[in-house]
C-alpha cells in the first residue's frame, strides 16, 4: 500500500494536471496516516503533510464529521494568509446529524405513524413533502394530546405540531436549550436539506464521550495526589519542578504536573517512601503513558478517546482505587 506521503504526492500531481482532486472521507484519510481520531498529533502530522503538498481539504478535514467528505484542493499561494481552524464543536459534526432520517407525509395515517414509531422505537417522526420541505413533527406527546382532547387524528397533519430546525453549523452549546426543550432538533445543511434528527438521547451519549476523558485524568490526578500525600516535604517537591519554569512555587502534590509526578518518582529512594509493595518501572511507565493521553484530552480531541486509551484510563483508576482501599 502506498505511504501516506506518496497519496498525497499523486493527488497533488493529478490537480497540476488540471484533474479534480479526489474527495474521500475524513476516517479514510486518518487511516492513511494510521490513525483512527484526530489527536492533537495526527491532525499536526496531517497538516504538514499537506503542506509539503501544497495542499488542502474542503471542508477541512479537522471540523467536519468524521465520516463526511472532504476534498483535496490545491493550497492557495504563499503569501495569502490561512484561515485559522474553526474551533466551535458544531451540530454538524454529530453521527445522528449525518444519518438518513425516516419521515412520513402529511397525508399519511394515525396507524402507519404509530406503526414506525413502534418497530423503530422512535419518540418523534418529521413530517415532510420532501428533502427540504418539512410540514411538522408527529410525536408521542402531540398524538397522546390531541386524542386525550378528543380531537379528530385520521392522518400526520392532523397531529403535527410545528418543527424545530437548526443549521448543521449551529454549535453544540447554542442547540442544548432547544433540544432540552423539544427533545429533539431536525439538522439542516446548508443545500437546506435535512441531514439527520439528533435528539436527547444523541445528545447526552455526546456529551458523555467528550466529558468522560477528562473525567477519568482528574480522577487518576486525584488518585496519584492521595498516593504522594504526606510522604514529601516542600523541598523534595521543588526538585521535582520542571527546568523550565523555576519560578513557580511548589507546595504540595497538587501544584505537581503529570511529568513532574514521574520525575518525583524515578528515583528508587523517593519511590520507596510510598510503601507499596508494586513495581516501580511499571507504575511509571503507566503514570507516564496517563500523562500522553492526557495532553491530547486537554487539547480536546473531537472524536473522543481512542478506545484502547479509554479503556487504559478506566483500568489504572481503578487501580489507583484499589491501591488506596488496600493501603488505606
Amino acid at each position: 500500500m502506498s505511504s501516506s506521503s506518496d497519496r498525497l504526492a499523486a493527488i497533488s500531481e493529478r490537480i497540476k494536471k488540471g484533474v479534480a482532486g479526489p474527495t474521500e472521507t475524513v476516517r479514510t484519510v486518518l487511516s492513511w496516516f494510521g490513525a483512527e481520531r484526530r489527536g492533537i498529533w495526527v491532525v499536526k502530522q496531517i497538516n504538514t503533510a499537506l503542506d509539503a503538498h501544497d495542499l488542502m481539504t474542503e471542508p477541512s478535514f479537522e471540523s467536519t464529521w468524521i465520516d463526511g467528505p472532504v476534498t483535496f484542493v490545491r493550497k492557495p499561494k504563499k503569501g495569502a494568509e490561512d484561515a485559522p481552524i474553526d474551533p466551535t464543536f458544531r451540530l454538524g459534526r454529530l453521527e445522528a446529524a449525518n444519518k438518513e432520517i425516516v419521515s412520513v407525509k402529511p397525508n399519511d395515517s394515525l396507524d402507519k405513524v404509530i406503526t414506525l414509531m413502534l418497530t423503530n422505537d422512535f419518540s418523534q417522526l418529521p413530517v415532510m413533502s420532501g428533502q427540504r420541505d418539512v410540514k411538522g413533527m408527529v410525536s408521542w406527546k402531540t398524538i397522546g394530546s390531541r386524542l386525550a382532547l378528543n380531537k379528530p387524528c385520521t392522518q400526520c397533519k392532523d397531529f403535527m405540531e410545528p418543527a424545530q430546525i437548526l443549521s448543521e453549523e449551529v454549535s453544540l452549546l447554542e442547540a442544548v436549550d432547544i433540544i432540552a426543550n423539544h427533545d429533539y432538533v431536525l439538522v439542516q445543511r446548508s443545500d437546506k436539506t435535512i441531514g439527520g434528527l439528533v435528539t436527547a438521547s444523541d445528545f447526552s451519549f455526546q456529551f458523555r464521550t467528550m466529558s468522560e476523558p477528562f473525567l477519568l485524568v482528574g480522577e487518576i490526578e486525584n488518585g496519584i495526589r492521595h498516593l504522594l500525600y504526606g510522604k514529601f516535604n516542600s523541598k523534595e517537591l521543588q526538585v521535582a519542578r520542571a527546568e523550565s519554569d523555576s519560578g513557580r512555587t511548589v507546595k504540595s502534590p497538587s501544584d505537581l504536573t503529570f511529568g513532574e509526578y514521574v520525575r518525583l518518582l524515578e528515583p528508587e529512594s523517593n519511590w520507596n517512601k510510598l510503601g507499596v509493595k508494586i513495581d516501580r518501572v511499571e507504575f511509571i511507565k503507566q503514570l507516564d503513558r496517563v500523562r500522553t493521553i492526557r495532553n491530547d484530552v486537554m487539547h480536546f480531541d473531537p472524536d473522543g478517546l481512542d478506545p484502547d486509551d479509554k479503556r487504559f484510563l478506566t483500568e489504572f483508576a481503578h487501580f489507583l482505587k484499589r491501591i488506596r482501599e488496600i493501603c488505606g
